[in-house]
């Protein structure tokens, strides 16, 4: 099913997300790949502020790669998810709404996205230059001096995800599986 979504996002909407379903997503996500992630749990860990709030918001696994002339940003498809598994239990704990990746996740990420009540999507590997033409404003807010894994706020309209963890844990990587193998 197609969905058209603001984000943020609030609980009633991501309750309201199926894995399987189509999103399109217009508003505000933030970038964060693997060093920001680790600068993340490193302030944690030391009882500091993060540079973005949690609440709500969605965080893309990706770095850019330089924008042509006339563009926002370069291509833009998503980092593998698993390689952030270490430190989303703990964002999803401070209310982070949702990640967009692909690839599968640990137990760990699924039983911290049904705790939380959170979603994670899969953006379409390998499409980064198409997913780019749906970002309409990118600009560095934290951790510039990791060049493209700096912390990005992207404005996105119509950008196209597929719910793959829900909210109740229901995981598109499996039951895909299961369906495709009791049609064999």
């Amino acid at each position: 099913m197609d969905k058209y979504m603001k984000v943020p996002m609030g609980k009633e909407d991501i309750l309201s997300l199926k894995s399987g379903d189509y999103v399109y997503l217009t508003g505000t996500i933030y970038t964060a790949r693997d060093a920001a992630h680790k600068r993340m749990y490193e302030a944690l860990t030391n009882g500091e502020k993060l540079p973005i709030d949690m609440k709500d918001t969605m965080i893309y696994y990706m770095g850019p790669s330089p924008a042509r002339e006339g563009r926002v940003i370069g291509s833009a498809g998503p980092t593998t998810s698993s390689r952030m598994d270490k430190y989303a239990p703990a964002l999803l704990d401070l209310g982070l709404g949702g990640m967009i990746g692909k690839g599968k996740r640990s137990q760990e990420v699924k039983d911290a996205v049904v705790k939380n009540k959170a979603v994670y999507f899969a953006a379409v590997g390998g499409a980064g230059a198409l997913l780019s033409k749906s970002i309409v404003a990118s600009e560095v807010v934290a951790y510039d001096d990791l060049g493209t894994e700096a912390i990005r706020k992207l404005e996105v309209k119509d950008f196209p995800v597929i719910v793959v963890i829900d909210a109740s844990g229901n995981d598109l990587y499996e039951t895909a599986i299961t369906e495709y193998r009791s049609e064999a």
